[in-house]
């Protein structure tokens, strides 16, 4: 037997009926991680769009967020938040350090270790980048229905969920 697509005025009292995928087959968890993932992938590439003149690359720029938002920090902790080794983090330190958006001094607790702070410039920077990522975002969100902003609001929060894992 095979599933027909019905019309959305059929009757949906029975439990098979309402967990049917309407007019459609119902897609693999495979099939539905894919679709997530470029979605996923095409918004934050559409969102990297939207930022300020400057030629900070992806992860220069993330580095300048956490410095931003955290205070300054440790190189050490800074590649920790990037998932990134220390020697990697070293190198886009410098470039924010050559380009006069961070600048690094030693701990004074421990004089071994580096500290890394955001210039106001650098500030500027991620501020204005991320006020213009927020007005594209709000833009398209006004466009939705209620119904469909609760539901990326819920969905929000089990992508937090699945990124902390």
């Amino acid at each position: 037997m095979t599933d027909v697509a019905r019309p959305a005025s059929a009757d949906r009292s029975t439990p098979a009926a309402a967990t049917r995928a309407p007019a459609a087959r119902r897609r693999t968890l495979a099939e539905q991680s894919t679709e997530l993932r470029i979605a996923i992938m095409r918004l934050s590439r559409r969102l990297r769009q939207e930022r300020t003149e400057t030629e900070l690359s992806g992860s220069q720029f993330s580095t300048l967020g956490w410095i931003s938002t955290e205070g300054p920090l440790t190189i050490g902790r800074l590649a920790e938040l990037e998932r990134v080794t220390a020697p990697s983090m070293n190198r886009t330190v410098n470039c924010l350090v050559d380009a006069g958006y961070a600048t690094r001094a030693a701990s004074p607790d421990d004089g071994r270790k580096v500290i890394v702070a955001a210039t106001a410039t650098g500030e500027a920077i991620v501020l204005e980048t991320r006020r213009r990522r927020d007005a594209w975002l709000a833009k398209r969100f006004a466009a939705l229905t209620p119904a469909e902003r609760e539901t990326l609001a819920e969905a929000t929060t089990i992508l937090r969920r699945l990124t902390d894992q």
